[in-house]
């Protein structure tokens, strides 16, 4: 047979050899650093014995692929480590992930104190070396095999796969492990890990099954490597909306009004109008929206109609479903139905087409406490919803102007390097989860996808992602643990105008059926203030800011002048408060400091005297001192231009 490798030559063996022994043929250092094998473009073990003609790679220790094989190993010492220490436990998966691995455990919940001693077990299994072997079983045999250790969650994995499955196993020093591989050819091979949380999870992801324990971890080939990713995880930390804004006293959360549901304090609810103000503006008189204003709820005839009773009922607030004596009403998940009786207030011709519509909405979705976090996800946000009514000859202007405003509006907050773009397909696996049949979802995909194309957008695909009624093109942002939110969606959609009874009057003089695009031009305001105070680590341009100016009198003899420069600015909607607290001046700055604001005024005698302020900055440390009116120029005109100003120097 012959071995073609990656550099292109090629070697010729008479009997089938495993991958490990090719890699000892070709040489031993190769031998010694080699973690796994790619045939053909599939990762394999280098236990994989190969009997015919194909490409294959050795993968070695520096090589990214090798990563998955590394992590996936070292799941399998934590749960070794988690039996030794925990006998009683339950093992379910344990897969490698991006940056790192996981596995879940039906178990007591995990403390940080219990992880430390899971890192000293497995540190001793790694150090122990256990050769690790691959071996299969018959379907009855694993199956028995698996009881006899008390593993129910390996019985169910192993009943649910194809009769036809080859079903192997791992086994490291007496630990087996139901498993496709591939893995490490010993323990000694994990150079370099750590655990870093525990969490609740559900088997399966069905919170109507097992509660188990999560256990995630990460591994790398060198010490260095796993240094650098810890301080990633770190600065992580530090900037998670979640923490930081809640030290910011930006919004809070209280459990007797429920998950989901944040409060915003003063300083956030400020942020969240600035934007609100600024995108409503925007839309309404430089990009042709008309705005309107729908109510948070209707009877459930509404949702009959426009779809959502059949395929979102799960997601929605419904009241009164149980008493027959009154109307069952539900909380709007989203505005698209409301808005398209104010397009049907009027009769419309395709002279009045496009028809621009735009709401500042807030909407209602029955998030399971499971998938809820921070501001991300939420059972009560505010969204800049619009709904665009055209003609299918301006549905391509239309959506390509939609990206444009998101993409605008991403880049005055100062994120557009953060966002990726998808195209949200249907499943045609789940036909029941969508509206319309296969001809209808593969032109509408084509149509988004031919957008994309002609505007020159990288992107990529993803299926079960869509509305139910139209495909997306989703534009996606990571927060700082690496997870994927839709920030902004455009949605076509080509079937709802005719369930409703919406048309317009033609050239011809006929009604005419139109599309529809929902869209949002931000997303929703409290995805979008977690995305800014992670992206800014607290440190917002100035006209985001709630407080943009603090003041600072050295004493109490120049509060007078101190409020005279507030008044000053206030009047020239710069948000600004004075320090009139009776502590040191060195006390105020630091303080300042640590509240992130952009710009603190120091007054004194000499300010007062000349007219002056003493400028400290976010941006450049001290600025000196300038006259009052030339610092208010120029901070009015930093705000009115939306301007990111770098920090050119360290604060001292």
């Amino acid at each position: 047979m012959k071995i073609t490798l990656k550099d292109g030559s090629i070697k010729e063996y008479s009997e089938a050899k495993s991958i490990i022994d090719i890699a000892k043929d070709i040489s031993e250092g190769l031998a010694r650093v080699a973690c796994a094998g790619e045939i053909n473009g599939q990762l394999v073990d280098l236990r994989t014995v190969v009997d015919e003609d194909c490409e294959l790679s050795i993968i070695t220790a520096t090589d990214e692929k090798a990563l998955s094989v590394i992590r996936h190993t070292t799941s399998h010492i934590l749960a070794q480590a988690v039996k030794n220490l925990y006998p009683n436990a339950k093992i379910t998966i344990g897969p490698a992930i991006e940056d790192g691995f996981y596995y879940d455990f039906d178990a007591e919940p995990f403390s940080r104190e219990d992880l430390d001693k899971l890192e000293a077990e497995m540190k001793k299994i790694i150090k122990e070396g256990h050769e690790i072997t691959r071996f299969t079983l018959p379907r009855e045999e694993a199956i028995k095999f698996m009881e006899e250790k008390g593993e129910p969650f390996k019985v169910e994995l192993i009943k649910d796969l194809p009769e036809d499955s080859e079903i192997s196993f791992y086994d490291q020093g007496g630990f087996v492990d139901l498993c496709a591989g591939p893995h490490l050819m010993s323990t000694k091979g994990v150079k370099a890990f750590k655990l870093i949380s525990s969490s609740m999870a559900y088997w399966r992801g069905d919170s109507n099954k097992a509660r188990l324990q999560r256990i995630y971890g990460t591994a790398f080939n060198k010490k260095e490597e796993l240094a650098a990713h810890l301080e990633k995880l770190e600065d992580a930390k530090r900037r998670d909306h979640n923490k930081l804004g809640r030290e910011m006293k930006l919004f809070t959360t209280v459990d007797v009004i429920g998950q989901g549901l944040p409060l915003f304090t003063p300083k956030g609810t400020k942020m969240i109008m600035k934007l609100q103000r600024w995108m409503e503006d925007l839309e309404d008189k430089e990009w042709g929206y008309v705005r309107t204003r729908t109510p948070l709820m209707a009877k459930s005839d509404l949702y009959k109609i426009s779809g959502h009773w059949d395929h979102y009922m799960d997601g929605m607030f419904i009241l009164n479903k149980d008493d027959e004596d009154k109307e069952t009403m539900a909380l709007r998940p989203m505005t698209c139905p409301f808005q398209y009786y104010v397009y049907m207030n009027e009769q419309r011709s395709y002279r009045d087409l496009p028809y621009r519509m735009s709401e500042t909405s807030t909407l209602f979705r029955n998030e399971d406490s499971g998938e809820m976090h921070g501001l991300t996800r939420v059972r009560q946000f505010t969204i800049t919803e619009g709904h665009i009514v055209l003609t299918p000859q301006q549905a391509e202007e239309e959506l390509t102007r939609c990206v444009e405003l998101a993409n605008y509006v991403m880049k005055t907050l100062g994120v557009s390097e953060d966002v990726t773009y998808r195209l949200s397909k249907w499943d045609p696996n789940n036909k029941t989860k969508y509206l319309g049949d296969e001809e209808y979802w593969n032109s509408t995909q084509q149509y988004l996808r031919d957008v994309m194309i002609r505007n020159n957008i990288n992107f990529t695909e993803a299926d079960d992602e869509a509305a139910f009624y139209g495909p997306k093109i989703d534009i996606q942002a990571k927060n700082v643990y690496g997870k994927e939110d839709t920030m902004v969606t455009i949605q076509l959609d080509c079937a709802s105008a005719e369930k409703f009874g919406m048309y317009y009057i033609d050239e011809k003089g006929e009604k005419a059926s139109p599309w529809i695009i929902h869209r949002t031009s931000m997303g929703c305001y409290e995805r979008t203030l977690a995305w800014l105070i992670e992206h800014y680590a607290g440190k917002f341009p100035t006209w985001m800011c709630p407080e943009q100016v603090r003041i600072l009198p050295i004493s109490e003899k120049y509060e007078a002048y101190a409020e005279e420069v507030r008044k000053a600015l206030a009047k020239a909607d710069v948000d600004v408060t004075v320090d009139n607290r009776s502590e040191k001046i060195g006390f105020k700055i630091r303080e300042a400091r640590l509240a992130k604001l952009p710009y603190m005024l120091v007054v004194g005698q000499q300010e007062e005297a000349d007219r002056t302020v003493s400028v400290r900055s976010r941006f450049a440390g001290d600025e000196g001192i300038k006259p009052l009116d030339t610092f208010i120029a120029e901070i009015t005109e930093e705000i009115k231009n939306k301007a990111i100003r770098e920090e050119v120097t360290e604060e001292k």
